[in-house]
C-alpha cells in the first residue's frame, strides 16, 4: 500500500493523533473503578479581560486606568467590592446555588505574554522556561488511560494538553463524521494488514496500528452515544454546539474522564467593550444550558467544569479602547461539590503592579490542576505535573 496515499487520504490523520498501545504496556487501572468523575475544560482563547469580567467596582484605580473602558453600570454585585459583567448574569444562578467558585489572581512565575507560548505553558503545565512536547492531560492518560476516548476534545484537532508521551486523547466535532470516516474502504484495507509481520519493522507499521486504534475509538463513541432529547437551549454558536455534544457524550455514559472545549476571539486589543460583551454572553448562556442539560440527566453531580484563559489583560486601557496582553487572571470552577463557594480569594492590589503595569499573580495555575487531579480525579498529581504543588480547598 502506498505510504503517501495512506497519509493523504485518511481524514483521521489530522483529527486524531494516537500512540498505539504496543509502545508501552497499558496501565491496568480502570477509569470506572476510580469513581468515574468527569472534568470538562473550557478554554477562553485569546486572553479574556478578567478585570472587565469580575469587576472591582469600588476601586478608584480601576476607573483611573480605564477612563472609557471601565464598567460602571449594569454590574451584578456579588459582594462589597466585586461584581459580574452583565453578560455573565446566567452564572448568578450557579452562584446562588453554591455551584460557582471564582479564583482570582491566577498565573505563573516569569509570565510570557505570547498567546502561543502562554497557552503551551498552561496546556503542558510547565515552567515558563521549560518546553514540553506533552500536556498535563496527556500525561494523565499515560498513567491511567486505557483507550483514546478516555479524553475527548470536541474540536477538529488535538491540543497540546491532550497529547501524552505514550497515549493521546481523541478529537472530534461530530462523532458521526468521525465514525463514517473510520469506515472508509481505504481504512478497512489497513485493518486487513494488521497482522503482517513486516509492519513492525518501520514507521508504516506504527501508522497502521495508530489508525486501528482510531477506528476502534470511533466505533465505540458512535455505538455508545445515545440521542437524548433535552429541553436545554444552547447558543447557536460553535461553542454551544461543543457543549451540546459534550453533554450528549456525558449523558450517554461514555468511558471518558476529561472533555476539552474552547471559545476563541478574546484578543481584544481594540473596541473591546462590545466584543467581550458578546463573547461572555455566548459563554455564560452556553454554560447555563450545559449545566441544565446535565442536571436533567443527573450527571452534573459527577461533573466539574474548569474555565481558564491563557492570560489576562493589562490593567490600563490602550489608545484603541482595548487592552493589551497581561498576566494574572480569574479562573471559574463550576460543580455541585464545591467546598469553597463564591470568591475563593480577593483581587490583588491595583496599586502594586509589576514593571509592565500588570497584575501580580498570587496562585500558580498548577495548584488548581493539582487539586483537580488529586481530589477529583484521584490521580497522582506530583507525577503528572512533574513536581509538587500545594492543593487548594475549592473541592
Amino acid at each position: 500500500m502506498d505510504r503517501r496515499k495512506f497519509i493523504k487520504n485518511s481524514a483521521l490523520a489530522s483529527s486524531v493523533v494516537l500512540v498505539p498501545s504496543f509502545v508501552k504496556a497499558l496501565d491496568n487501572t480502570s477509569f470506572r473503578t476510580r469513581g468515574f468523575k468527569r472534568l470538562v475544560i473550557v478554554q477562553l482563547t485569546g486572553g479574556n479581560d478578567g478585570l472587565n469580567s469580575i469587576i472591582p467596582y469600588t476601586n478608584d484605580f480601576y476607573y483611573k486606568a480605564r477612563p472609557s473602558l471601565a464598567i460602571d453600570s449594569d454590574i451584578i454585585r456579588m459582594n462589597d467590592t466585586l461584581g459580574l459583567h452583565q453578560s455573565l448574569q446566567p452564572l448568578e444562578r450557579l452562584w446562588d446555588d453554591g455551584h460557582l467558585c471564582i479564583i482570582n489572581n491566577v498565573g505563573y512565575p516569569n509570565p510570557n505574554r505570547s498567546h502561543f507560548r502562554s497557552m503551551d505553558i498552561w496546556q503542558s503545565a510547565s515552567d515558563s522556561d521549560v518546553y514540553l512536547q506533552n500536556g498535563w492531560i496527556g500525561r494523565y492518560l499515560d498513567k491511567y488511560g486505557k483507550k483514546p476516548y478516555n479524553a475527548i476534545e470536541v474540536n477538529e484537532a488535538l491540543s497540546l494538553a491532550m497529547k501524552g508521551s505514550y497515549k493521546n486523547g481523541i478529537a472530534t466535532k461530530d462523532y458521526r463524521v468521525l465514525y463514517n470516516t473510520s469506515r472508509d474502504p481505504f481504512l478497512n484495507k489497513i485493518v486487513e494488514h494488521y497482522n503482517d509481520t513486516h509492519l513492525s519493522e518501520h514507521n508504516l507499521g506504527y501508522l497502521y496500528k495508530t489508525f486501528i486504534e482510531a477506528k476502534s475509538s470511533a466505533k465505540y463513541i458512535y455505538e455508545e452515544t445515545k440521542v437524548k432529547l433535552g429541553t436545554a437551549e444552547y447558543p447557536s454558536h460553535n461553542f454551544g454546539k461543543q457543549l451540546k455534544t459534550t453533554a450528549q457524550f456525558i449523558n450517554s455514559g461514555l468511558d471518558t474522564s476529561i472533555y476539552y472545549t474552547s471559545l476563541d476571539g478574546f484578543d481584544t486589543h481594540a473596541s473591546q467593550a462590545n466584543r467581550q460583551k458578546r463573547l461572555l454572553d455566548i459563554y455564560a448562556k452556553g454554560i447555563e444550558a450545559f449545566v441544565d442539560d446535565l442536571k436533567s440527566q443527573d450527571t452534573f453531580r459527577d461533573t466539574l467544569i474548569l474555565t481558564f484563559s491563557e492570560f489576562g489583560r493589562r490593567v490600563a486601557q490602550n489608545a484603541a479602547n482595548g487592552t493589551d496582553h497581561g498576566t494574572a487572571n480569574n479562573v471559574f470552577i463550576i460543580g455541585e461539590n464545591l467546598k469553597t463557594q463564591g470568591f475563593y480569594n480577593d483581587l490583588v492590589s491595583l496599586e502594586d503592579l509589576d514593571e509592565n503595569g500588570d497584575l501580580k499573580y498570587e496562585i500558580d495555575f498548577r495548584r488548581i490542576y493539582a487539586t483537580i487531579l488529586k481530589k477529583w480525579l484521584e490521580a497522582d498529581d506530583d507525577l503528572i505535573l512533574n513536581g509538587a504543588f500545594q492543593t487548594l480547598d475549592f473541592i
